[in-house]
């Protein structure tokens, strides 16, 4: 980019979260990522363009030294600061403000410091044949994908229901969403295909904020915020259909939607399931119980006994950050604040514990090799607080899937691990994709965000004790009469005939 020819024309708003606001190149596949705070602080801003720019550094720099060194560096794009002329940023403020969401509105994008996060547009990827079907690229917020085996756990249900569903409960009750999802994180993180095929099933049928479809870079499927949450099934079918089309078994080009969606689902599995080595994760005493009593799926419909992810796919990497939360939230806060009161005798050690960065080699090494029993140091509690920042931003990172449609003469799986062709095995000819996968949303946890985490969690569970148990059995979204487990998934029935 020509920073000094910066044109907002050239530009449109992407979408946002919490902390930032992004908008997208229409020309090239770039995206910026611009600070955000809230909207009474407008006319005073809050920090220094200094303050701006090293707090945008930081997150390159957790994310290239620490993230993608646990994840695995082919999933990462880290990006890089720019510094952006400040009447270019206010003129982009102006354009998109009317393009947001209301209720994201309490907050405004920073128009003062001109810094900005630039990296690539993952939902218009550069790997690209020419073919009459756009990119396909698929968001998905996988969130925790195990349940806490701390001794330091006090109610028992913590250890029986995932953290997602119990929080479903409490998200509808305070208006958030209209309706519960169905899906659990712990059936995706499962490695078993037919736990998988169904956990997706549910994203696609309540997307929520957890499942998002681009098509050629636009938003063609999600749900549409807190005023109008529904989705459009037979839109996204329209938009999906062409992708599956091709093989010998398709007869005069008909497909009914429930094998479009299947054959949909069931490349997005291949592509999570995908390693780079082959080897199988081994379940290991500290991972617990691999079942979340609220899901909706039933464990006689395993046919094909235990399966684990491949140790070097994107959900095992994801799911070892996670479980860097050995003790809980419970079993954290003691030490977070044994943290807090040292910090207060000694504000200057703040810098020296590392405990908002810089997030460098020796941050990583302190992570890594921490004493395993709590000997009472100050280096044990920084180390555990630290291991718990890092396992909250993987809990709450997103998993972006990028599919282009491949000729069906390409057979050849080319490129790294990352990169490949993906076919759908219930066809004889069926469609290729290549695919890529990343991870984003990367940021780091600020230590002070423990407390309200401690108190979120509280109230989650003591919400969920009062009202509910297991998810209603039935209790099916319109999506469910088109989509299904996969053919091999469904449940044997006989066909009893009477005589007329």
């Amino acid at each position: 980019m020509e920073l000094d020819k910066m044109d907002d024309n050239e530009w449109k708003y992407h979408g946002e979260g919490n902390k930032s606001l992004v908008v997208s190149h229409i020309l090239h596949p770039r995206v910026l990522r611009l600070l955000k705070y809230p909207a009474e602080d407008s006319e005073n801003p809050t920090q220094t363009v200094e303050q701006a720019f090293r707090q945008i550094q930081n997150i390159v720099d957790f994310s290239s030294n620490v993230m993608s060194r646990l994840l695995g560096e082919k999933f990462i794009h880290s990006g890089e600061v720019v510094k952006l002329p400040l009447e270019f940023v206010r003129q982009l403020s102006i354009k998109v403000q009317r393009q947001r969401p209301a209720w994201r509105c309490d907050k405004v994008m920073d128009i003062y410091s001109g810094c900005a996060l630039c990296l690539p547009n993952l939902t218009s990827p550069t790997l690209h044949q020419q073919t009459h079907t756009p990119p396909l690229c698929i968001e998905i917020k996988p969130k925790c994908g195990f349940l806490p085996s701390s001794k330091h756990v006090s109610k028992d249900i913590k250890t029986k229901v995932c953290r997602f569903c119990m929080h479903q409960h409490y998200k509808v009750a305070n208006g958030k969403w209209k309706r519960r999802s169905h899906y659990c994180p712990l059936d995706l993180f499962s490695g078993n295909r037919q736990r998988m095929h169904f956990a997706i099933r549910h994203l696609i049928e309540e997307p929520q904020n957890n499942f998002k479809i681009f098509k050629g870079g636009q938003c063609i499927y999600t749900s549409k915020g807190d005023i109008d949450d529904s989705v459009d099934s037979n839109s996204l079918l329209h938009h999906l259909k062409p992708y599956f089309l091709y093989g010998n078994n398709r007869i005069n080009n008909h497909m009914t939607s429930r094998a479009v969606l299947n054959d949909f689902i069931q490349v997005l599995v291949n592509a999570l399931l995908n390693g780079g080595d082959g080897g199988v994760v081994t379940d290991s005493p500290g991972e617990g119980r691999s079942f979340c009593d609220a899901s909706l799926f039933s464990r006689e419909r395993i046919r094909h006994g235990s399966q684990s992810l491949p140790s070097d796919s994107v959900l095992s990497r994801i799911l070892k950050t996670q479980m860097l939360d050995t003790l809980d939230i419970e079993g954290l806060f003691p030490l977070y604040q044994r943290v807090e009161q040292h910090l207060q005798f000694f504000p200057k050690e703040r810098c020296h514990l590392q405990i908002n960065g810089p997030y460098n080699e020796t941050f990583l090494e302190r992570l890594q090799k921490s004493p395993t029993e709590d000997d009472g140091s100050m280096e044990y509690a920084v180390a555990k607080v630290q291991q718990y920042c890092v396992a909250m931003t993987a809990k709450d990172c997103s998993v972006m899937i990028n599919l282009v449609h491949s000729s069906e003469e390409n057979d050849d799986d080319e490129g790294v691990s990352s990169q490949r062709c993906l076919r759908d095995l219930h066809s004889s000819r069926p469609p290729c994709f290549s695919y890529t996968v990343s991870i984003l949303d990367l940021d780091p946890k600020p230590l002070e965000s423990i407390p309200r985490q401690l108190r979120l969690d509280q109230n989650i569970v003591s919400y969920y004790q009062r009202t509910g148990v297991a998810l209603p059995k039935g209790s099916l979204t319109p999506l469910a009469g088109i989509i299904t487990t996969a053919e091999h998934d469904r449940e044997d029935c006989t066909l009893l005939f009477h005589p007329v």
